[in-house]
């Protein structure tokens, strides 16, 4: 990427005790902006509900979050997005001011920008649009974008105002998403509005559009729908327009509430405040290391924070899964949850770097349940999606449940929505009376991807077993229990796999252990083959070994699955980052190289962890080898990059790797966990001892409770490759 692009500059020292420093210098928000990284470059503030950034395109799967590095061209500057997933929706309320002609209101407008007057920062972008002469300016508050508009030469100006266009799978689709709407011009400097879409979900967004300067006249583009509107001006050089929109899924009236949250400010004055707010979180782990690390260190820090959303209103009322509304006594309702990505290390990350969000994370499922019978599975604007399988609300709540982060009513609402999810035959994906009967769920049972969804299911089931012998009810713990071995009725004693299996008990054949699914109609795994998902029986890694007969055989099994060669003949999306059989690009195989340890071939980790790092996550638009799915790619890297890893992302345990860095030290309330490895180099890249606090860590662990308790962590790092005595 050329130096034009990111303004970056770069801190030269390293204090364990100076938070006072700017760490968005390090962030460089165009990473993952090509290839599949699918983020975006645009303004906002930690789980800030608007994500105000430029689109090139609203349509194919490769513009998800709108935007593409590579563009040089764009329709305008939209007010919702998502960062890093396999699926579109949002970029809701686009706006581009122009000065030259539109041709015709069937046509999409677009125009040229600047790509050397192209630059991001946490809470900021800019780029100059060539051909109107105009630079766009971008930033904006947790419910409230602002854009500026400086016009460079005098005369007629426009600003388009499209509340048709969205993020959708394909162009036709674009005149279908919109329901409803009811849009009103109050005066020459004020619309407000209501529009209901369908995309991923079907949701409504109210709005209400603030102009610094009145504008002339309006003029209606679409005769039939009226969404899509010309706003008239007469510019003097270098004279600027600010607009303000703030958004509410409650009402218009919440809109208008939310929009206090810039009022009176000027955009300077909302971008250092947005500024200030990302510094608190990104502050909240100092690394010392090379330009590019930092760079990659602190990137994922914001992408972890892009979300998920705070899609409450500033007076706590929200939109629920019910389509009521409802008030949150913490203010704060989460939504774009990828749970089946982010509950492997996102949420864990959270539990230590931001606690008490976590559990307002947890509240927010729980009241997901009280509206709909169901904990969600992939929420997005409050509506579930049920996007992917399992049901991993259960380990982030039993997670956040055993780290005391939850308040009592919570705790007691836990389990009942943790036992329903998991046992009412309330959701598509998951016939428990089936899954009961069989003890996996059968190929030919009318399901698809039957053997992640039975390796899926089990993490869940461990999970409700543990709260339910906290609470006593050993009834449910046996069967909870019973349930979470279920991954051992599908393994196959030839192929020492886990294969798909009928009804009837019989194998199904033929089977190709290297073919990818995508959860078609009788596909066996989930954006995966049967190499990946052997792994996955997170819960019960020494039950996983004993299948194989020893820990020898594990080690080889896991030589194997990172040696054999990838056979892309049926690959595609998703299978991304590829080391052999593992694929780094997508969620099921993120804990695997961790998994050395427990064969006691530490060494073999310590090795991988590095090259993954270096060879994943790079400093550039297309430095990301797949999604990164909301936070969780990021989350992965921030753990890894520190020197451990939630394998169970439910026990409170994590899994050492190898630090990459001599210092790290992460905020933990009013603590401090330090990292450190001050003999650590290129050639010196193996573990040879690890004391904390001055005790030795013999089994490669530590705790949750280690890390909050404040304290250091020390690697003695050498030449030497140690294996289990």
């Amino acid at each position: 990427m050329k130096k034009t692009l990111v303004c970056l500059a770069f801190i030269s020292s390293f204090s364990l005790t100076n938070y006072a420093q700017d760490f968005t210098k390090y962030v460089n928000p165009f990473i993952g902006t090509s290839a599949e990284g699918n983020t975006f470059p645009g303004a906002t503030v930690p789980f800030g509900m608007v994500q105000l950034s430029p689109e090139n395109n609203n349509y194919e799967w490769i513009y998800n979050a709108g935007y593409k590095f590579k563009d040089s061209t764009i329709i305008g500057f939209a007010h919702t997005h998502l960062s890093g997933t396999g699926c579109p929706d949002l970029g809701d309320i686009l706006m581009l001011p122009y000065t030259t002609h539109i041709k015709n209101s069937a046509t999409q407008y677009r125009t040229l920008i600047d790509k050397a007057s192209e630059k991001a920062s946490p809470g900021y972008y800019c780029v100059n649009l060539p051909t109107e002469a105009i630079k766009v300016e971008l930033t904006a508050t947790e419910h409230t974008g602002i854009q500026r508009y400086i016009f460079k030469n005098t005369g007629a100006a426009n600003i388009l105002l499209d509340l048709q266009s969205g993020i959708v799978w394909s162009k036709k689709d674009i005149n279908n998403r919109v329901l409803e709407s009811d849009i009103k011009i109050i005066n020459n400097s004020t619309i407000e509005g209501y529009v209901k879409s369908s995309t991923w979900v079907e949701k409504k967004l109210f709005f209400v559009i603030k102009f610094s300067k009145p504008f002339i006249k309006s003029i209606v583009l679409d005769s039939t729908l009226h969404r899509k509107f010309s706003l008239s001006y007469q510019m003097q050089t270098g004279e600027f327009i600010e607009t303000r929109v703030a958004i509410s899924s409650v009402s218009i009236d919440g809109a208008k509430r939310n929009l206090i949250e810039s009022e009176n400010k000027s955009f300077e004055t909302v971008k250092k405040e947005a500024n200030t707010k990302w510094n608190s979180y990104l502050s909240k782990i100092i690394v010392d290391g090379n330009k590019d690390q930092k760079i990659n260190f602190y990137t994922s820090m914001y992408h972890l924070f892009v979300q998920p959303n705070n899609i409450a209103d500033i007076d706590g009322n929200y939109r629920g899964a019910d389509d009521k509304i409802h008030l949150s006594k913490t203010k704060t309702y989460y939504s774009t949850l990828s749970i089946w990505d982010t509950y492997r290390a996102a949420h864990p990350l959270y539990s230590i770097l931001t606690p008490k969000k976590d559990g307002e994370m947890v509240n927010t499922m729980l009241n997901h349940f009280d509206e709909t019978g169901m904990l969600p599975i992939w929420t997005l604007w409050g509506k579930d999606n049920f996007c992917m399988i399992g049901n991993h609300a259960v380990p982030i709540i039993t997670d956040a449940y055993f780290k005391g982060l939850l308040s009592n009513e919570d705790k007691k609402r836990a389990y009942l929505a943790i036992k329903q999810s998991l046992t009412k035959n309330s959701w598509r994906k998951y016939n428990w009376d089936v899954y009961n009967k069989y003890g996996y769920m059968p190929i030919d049972s009318n399901v698809n991807e039957s053997v992640s969804r039975t390796l899926e299911a089990i993490t869940d089931d461990w999970c409700a077993a543990q709260i339910a012998k906290e609470i006593g009810n050993q009834t449910d713990y046996l069967f909870f229990s019973n349930r979470a071995n279920n991954y051992k009725n599908l393994y196959d004693k030839t192929t020492r796999l886990f294969r798909p299996k009928t009804v009837t008990g019989q194998w199904l054949t033929p089977f190709d252990p290297l073919k990818y699914s995508w959860g078609m109609k009788y596909d066996e795994y989930t954006e995966a083959n049967a190499w990946q998902y052997f792994w996955h029986v997170q819960h019960d890694v020494n039950g996983l070994i004993s299948l194989l007969g020893s820990k020898n055989n594990f080690k080889l099994k896991l030589d194997t699955l990172f040696s054999k060669a990838p056979d892309k003949k049926n690959a595609g999306l998703d299978i991304s980052g590829m080391i052999g059989q593992y694929v780094h690009g997508n969620e099921p195989s993120h804990h695997i190289a961790y998994l050395y340890n427990y064969a006691g071939a530490y060494y073999k980790t310590q090795e991988l962890i590095p090259k993954i790092l270096k060879e994943k996550y790079q400093n550039k638009p297309d430095g990301l080898c797949g999604n990164d799915d909301c936070g969780q790619m990021s989350a992965w890297y921030i753990f890894s990059a520190l020197g451990f890893y939630p394998v169970n992302p439910a026990s409170g345990v994590f899994d050492i790797g190898v630090p990459s860095f001599k210092k790290a030290a992460i905020k933990v309330g009013n603590k401090t966990f330090t990292i450190e490895a001050p003999n650590l180099t290129v050639d010196n890249k193996y573990i040879q001892k690890i004391l904390l606090n001055g005790k030795p860590v013999k089994n490669y662990q530590i705790t949750y409770q280690n890390i909050m308790q404040g304290g250091v962590l020390k690697f003695d790092m050498g030449t030497k490759k140690l294996l289990l005595q």
